[in-house]
């Protein structure tokens, strides 16, 4: 067996796993460097599937790192939202259809609500068409305990983030509104867009200025966004691009991301906003990759 080429035929899949369980590029690639790593040490006669041993070596790496990471978590400034994957495109999964958007920063938020060992059953089952016989032998549990977890983490995940189709025109059309009552720094323009219990979270990591609370309800965040507005977006160059799959906003200076913004939307109403400002969260944007035109 050709090791490097199976993990290879794999990486995309994988790497897919990773960054939906973490939410970071740099984490995502050190778990499947680990992964690689045993996997040239493994016993070949104890491989039978590549596919699910690598699933099962990168999935158990991803929990561990999550229960380290817990403390990071808890320290950090403000608001934690995902690193953007900005115009990149990962493998779609085979997932239902009320998980089609199971990349977008929203999925992500509601997911990093979850225990680590839920995330992985509730993302493998429901996102990569994991059995629950699969489940078992990869978090070591029965397959009627690995059940519960995944029915425990879906009703979790649908009553935080309720389902609705929307289509890919009609997020486009809301994120053109959005846009354009930002640019009038009216909050009564933007009110109307919102729904009543519409959010708004920063996530400056305490690396720049950024709301350190989520913004709740309709009327404060229109007013929260216009002022964000004249104070600070306006002044910054603008793009439209694809966040985590879905349609967005890059805010550059002198060509340099500062800023990506992205909403959620039930096709009538917005229902959150997301802005990622920390540095360390951009840097896989490059400088120049995107031609930022004055806003």
């Amino acid at each position: 067996m050709d090791r490097a080429a199976a993990f290879q035929h794999e990486r995309s899949r994988l790497y897919g796993i990773a960054y939906r369980m973490l939410g970071s590029r740099a984490d995502a690639e050190d778990a499947l460097q680990e992964a690689y790593l045993r996997w040239h040490e493994a016993d070949a006669e104890r491989v039978r599937m590549p596919q699910a041993w690598l699933t099962t070596a990168v999935t158990r790496l991803c929990i561990d790192r999550l229960r380290a990471a817990r403390a990071e978590r808890e320290a950090y400034v403000g608001p934690w939202l995902p690193e953007p994957l900005v115009d990149e495109k990962l493998p779609t999964p085979d997932a239902a259809a009320e998980l089609a958007s199971d990349l977008s920063v929203a999925f992500l938020v509601v997911l990093e609500r979850l225990a680590p060992e839920e995330r992985a059953a509730f993302l493998l089952h429901e996102a990569f068409d994991c059995g629950y016989d699969e489940l078992a032998g990869i978090l070591g549990k029965t397959e009627a305990a690995c059940r519960q977890i995944v029915h425990r983490a879906r009703e979790r995940v649908h009553s935080e983030r309720p389902r609705f189709r929307v289509s890919e025109a009609a997020r486009e059309r809301m994120l053109e509104r959005f846009a354009a009552a930002l640019h009038t720094g009216d909050p009564r323009q933007l009110f109307q867009l919102l729904a009543e219990d519409a959010t708004w979270t920063s996530d400056g990591g305490g690396k720049t200025k950024a709301a350190r609370k989520i913004i709740r309800g309709a009327e404060r965040v229109a007013r929260f966004a216009s002022g964000v507005w004249r104070r600070y977006l306006s002044r910054l160059g603008e793009r439209r691009v694809s966040i985590n799959g879905e349609p967005g906003l890059l805010m550059c200076l002198d060509g340099r991301p500062v800023s990506v913004i992205s909403i959620d939307t039930d096709g009538t109403r917005i229902r959150a906003v997301f802005t990622v400002l920390n540095p360390d969260k951009l840097k896989g944007i490059s400088k120049g990759a995107f031609s930022c035109n004055p806003a």
